[in-house]
């Protein structure tokens, strides 16, 4: 199985919930049947280097970048190996005229059993400067381009009970959605989002590429 999976600006400042995630993805490391692809933009991080006096297009990407490294030590801490990348680096992800380009021959060298983490900064090539993508953009365009398995987004709540209590429910469109349940659960980057996705806790990530503990989330209906 080959998945992408979304850190969300809230949990990317919720250290519980990135341990948990870390320990979730060194578990899932035995299997070389799962090729982890985890992404993420920014968080909180980035109104705290504003407060120092940093405008927020350069404090932004200052973050970004910053939290790129902090997770692959954090994963490390954890056992994870990782491969920690900001997609403008090597003009891995491109941007000219509004069309994302991706490098797959660099891709293709990189080692399949390492987790690959993959920041949003791609390389707009029309300004020839660093820009951040939006994290749901990205990962449509990820999910779509490396033609990924699964993609999945973690549990605002971060509560493994809503998964047990809802596993005899119809599984959720995103038109038709409980709004409870797109307040609680659903972070809210992906607020407007219609795209098929899995939601996940940190905590059951480990029991990959068995599905149980996860909820299929729908697109809308044409």
């Amino acid at each position: 199985m080959k998945y992408i999976a979304s850190i969300d600006y809230d949990h990317l400042d919720n250290g519980v919930f990135l341990t948990s995630l870390a320990r979730s993805l060194s578990q899932q490391q035995g299997n070389s049947d799962l090729r982890s692809i985890i992404i993420h933009s920014d968080s909180e991080y980035t109104e705290r280097i504003i407060q120092t006096g940093v405008m927020r297009d350069e404090a932004t990407i200052r973050s970004i970048k910053d939290l790129n490294n902090r997770l692959v030590a954090l994963f490390a801490d954890e056992g994870v190996s990782a491969i920690g990348l900001n997609p403008y680096q090597r003009n891995l992800i491109t941007q000219q005229n509004g069309t994302l380009t991706l490098d797959h021959s660099f891709l293709d060298t990189l080692p399949s059993q390492s987790v690959l983490l993959l920041s949003t900064l791609v390389q707009n090539a029309d300004e020839n400067k660093i820009e951040p993508l939006s994290l749901p953009h990205f990962a449509t365009f990820l999910y779509e381009e490396l033609q990924a398995d699964e993609l999945f987004l973690f549990s605002k709540s971060d509560e493994s009970e809503i998964f047990t209590d809802r596993k005899t429910e119809t599984d959720p469109r995103w038109d038709t959605m409980d709004s409870e349940f797109r307040e609680h659960q659903i972070p809210d980057e992906f607020n407007n989002f219609n795209h098929p996705v899995r939601l996940a806790t940190a905590r059951d990530f480990n029991q990959l590429p068995n599905l149980e503990q996860t909820i299929t989330i729908n697109s809308s209906k044409n």
